[in-house]
């Protein structure tokens, strides 16, 4: 009783100072916004309304304007694509080399667990906003800055699910004489094969909204054509929407596809 009135003390003092920081937050933030947030809420759904009524009033061009964006959306699928792909391989090496009795150099987890943790500290938008200015805009900024969050989110992922894995294989492995290598492949990564594709097919998901998003900073693909056509206002909102739409459904497809996969990877 002693240790649940304890622990119901600390949840309470946790909670109270949640509440207060949210609170000190809200009034900061409403002291420092041009507007008011309350006198704001009204208009809310306001820009909403506009541009889904513009966009009834012209949604016989809706068809057509989704189609002469498709090359767009590919362009968008491929970075996600490459970038899940690439980041999928650094972080398997980066797994194996950071998981405690499967490490060939022990001492060095921790420095492959960091090379991880700066991996994903950063967000994409951050990465690819210093390679536009490096390289340009463009498609390539928008692969490097994904790949580099994904190895990190996907190698503590992957090295968390190798940590489970039977070591008994390898054992049997090492007394014939079977190198690292060698171990890794037939021993641990047949186990953990089915996890690791769910997780990158879970992650490409994820890289399909990233790289749409980076559009927006002039990394390419269809985020990028939101953006004009979003800048460009009334008048070409069937553009917006149509563009919204076609990204909306191709992302629903993906997730039902990735889904369906990962249930037949993990149940069979």
């Amino acid at each position: 009783m002693e240790l649940v009135r304890r622990r119901r003390m600390y949840g309470g003092i946790i909670l109270t100072l949640f509440i207060v920081l949210m609170a000190s937050g809200f009034q900061l933030a409403q002291s420092r916004n041009a507007g008011g947030f309350i006198d704001g809420l009204p208009m809310l759904f306001a820009f909403p309304a506009e541009v889904i009524a513009e966009a009834w009033q012209k949604r016989a061009n809706l068809p057509g304007i989704a189609w002469d964006h498709l090359k767009s959306l590919l362009e968008t699928v491929n970075i996600a694509a490459v970038s899940t792909l690439t980041g999928a391989l650094l972080a398997s090496v980066l797994a194996f080399l950071s998981t405690r009795g499967l490490a060939p150099w022990p001492r060095l987890i921790p420095l492959f667990r960091r090379v991880m943790d700066m991996a994903r500290a950063f967000p994409e938008i951050v990465i690819a906003l210093v390679l536009i200015y490096i390289l340009g805009g463009g498609p390539v900024p928008a692969v490097v800055a994904i790949a580099l969050h994904t190895t990190g989110a996907l190698g503590k992922l992957f090295s968390e699910v190798a940590e489970n894995a039977d070591l008994k294989p390898v054992e049997g492995l090492t007394s014939v004489g079977a190198s690292w290598a060698q171990r890794m492949w037939f021993g641990i990564l047949p186990q953990v094969a089915p996890n690791w594709l769910s997780y990158a097919l879970m992650r490409f998901e994820i890289n399909v909204r990233a790289s749409a998003i980076l559009g927006f900073v002039g990394a390419g693909g269809i985020g990028y054509d939101l953006k004009i056509a979003m800048q460009w206002g009334q008048g070409r909102y069937d553009l917006v929407v149509a563009i919204f739409l076609l990204l909306f459904l191709t992302i629903v497809v993906i997730d039902r596809l990735s889904d369906y996969a990962r249930h037949r990877l993990v149940k069979g």
